[in-house]
């Protein structure tokens, strides 16, 4: 599974209710992106501070503006993948959070990506 960053894009997000993105157009999949009044260096770090606070959660990829996370279920062990594009030009954080199995999340990556918003405003002020 090739994931990253392409000309300023995450990869897209199927149709289906198991994952969310800030660079969707697809209504139910979409939230918006995270703010950053700093340097995108200090933004990438707090993101990985609130990150390393969570439980059964690996980094998995680092590069200069991404960061890609695995997070592993704590019963049945499944693993949804968790992206960060910090886009300098915009000053803002892009995510991705995708469940890899499964057509339903029941809500889990909009709820996680509501909690890693909440904890990096809470953080930065």
């Amino acid at each position: 599974m090739k994931l990253g960053v392409t000309n300023r894009k995450l990869k897209p997000v199927e149709e289906k209710p198991n994952s969310v993105s800030t660079q969707t157009d697809i209504k139910r999949n979409h939230m918006e992106p995270i703010p950053y009044t700093s340097n995108h260096g200090k933004s990438k770090c707090t993101i990985k501070m609130v990150m390393k606070r969570m439980k059964r959660v690996e980094l998995h990829e680092e590069q200069e503006n991404y960061l890609h996370y695995i997070e592993t279920s704590k019963v049945f062990k499944f693993k949804d993948d968790i992206e960060f594009y910090f886009d300098e030009t915009e000053q803002v954080i892009h995510f991705r959070s995708k469940s890899r199995v499964g057509q339903f999340d029941f809500g889990v990556n909009r709820k996680r990506m509501q909690k890693i918003r909440d904890a990096f405003n809470k953080t930065v002020q």
